[in-house]
C-alpha cells in the first residue's frame, strides 16, 4: 500500500524535511511535529508548494510526557486518517557533558528511546485496529556497539532498535511493516561542530534511501549502505580488544 498519510515527528530535522519534501511531491498528506512552531510554519509552506495534498502541524516537545498523550489522534484528524508515522525527533549531546550530568543523561534517553517508544507503541496499537499501516524510526549506527564517545546516545538507539525488532514481530501477522534506519554519519545542524570526512553522507542522500526503503516496506536499513560492512566488523572485534580501541 502507497504512503498517503504520514505523521513525522521531528519534522525540522534535516533528514525529516528532505524526507517530506519526497512525499509532498507525491501528494501525501503530512502532518509534521517539531519545537520550533515558525521553522514548522516554513517547512509546511514548501511542503504544499511541492504537491502535499494536506498539510498540518503541531509544537511537540518529546520531553514533555504528557504532551504526547493523543499525537496521534489529533494527526488522524487533521489528515482524516493516518497510514504511517515516521519518528525522526532525537538529540545529540556532548558525552563529556553527560558523564557529570544526570538530568541531561536522563533527557538522552527519554528523547531518543523513551519517548520514541511511547509515541511507536501508539502508532502500533492505532495500525492494529486499521488493518494496516507502517512503522518507521530513524536509529543510528551508533546503537550497534557501545563506544566512549557517545555510549548514552548509543545505548538509547540500541534500544530503540530493540523495541522495534520487538513490534515487528507482534505486527508481522498484521501486515504492518516496521522499519529501522541506521544512518551513519550525516552532514547536518546536529554534527555542525564534527569534522567531515569522505564517510559523511548529506540529509538528501539519506532521506532517499529512507523512502525507496519505505515503498518497498524494508525492516532494517544502513544508509549509506557501506556502514552494514562498516558495522559487521565493529560488532565482531573481540570486547577486550575493542576497550582499547580510540575511535
Amino acid at each position: 500500500m502507497p504512503i498517503q498519510k504520514i505523521m513525522i515527528v521531528g519534522g525540522t530535522s534535516a533528514i525529516a524535511e528532505q524526507v517530506a519534501r519526497r512525499l509532498a511531491t507525491k501528494g501525501c498528506a503530512i502532518y509534521l511535529t517539531g519545537r520550533d512552531t515558525t521553522r514548522l510554519d516554513v517547512i509546511a509552506a514548501d511542503l504544499r508548494a511541492r504537491g502535499a495534498s494536506r498539510v498540518a502541524f503541531e509544537r511537540l516537545d518529546l520531553a514533555d510526557a504528557a504532551a504526547l498523550e493523543g499525537a496521534l489522534d489529533r494527526a488522524s484528524d487533521a489528515l482524516d486518517g493516518l497510514d504511517t508515522l515516521l519518528v525522526a525527533a532525537g538529540q545529540l549531546p556532548d558525552e563529556r557533558v553527560i558523564a557529570g550530568n544526570s538530568a541531561l543523561l536522563r533527557q538522552t534517553m527519554e528523547v531518543n528511546a523513551v519517548s520514541a517508544m511511547v509515541l511507536l507503541n501508539q502508532a502500533a496499537a492505532l495500525f492494529e485496529r486499521q488493518g494496516q499501516g507502517q512503522i518507521v524510526a530513524i536509529g543510528s549506527v551508533a546503537g550497534d556497539r557501545g563506544r566512549a564517545v557517545n555510549c548514552a546516545y548509543g545505548a538509547a538507539k540500541g534500544a530503540l532498535e530493540i523495541f522495534l525488532s520487538g513490534l515487528r514481530q507482534r505486527l508481522r501477522p498484521c501486515g504492518i511493516s516496521v522499519l529501522l534506519v541506521k544512518p551513519g554519519f550525516v552532514d547536518t545542524p546536529m554534527t555542525a561542530n564534527f569534522t567531515k570526512g569522505a564517510l559523511w553522507a548529506s540529509p538528501e542522500r539519506v532521506a532517499q534511501d529512507i523512502v525507496t526503503a519505505m515503498e518497498r516496506r524494508k525492516s532494517v536499513i544502513y544508509t549509506p549502505w557501506f556502514w552494514h560492512l562498516i558495522m559487521l566488523i565493529i560488532r565482531h572485534i573481540p570486547e577486550p580488544i575493542f576497550t582499547r580501541l580510540k575511535f
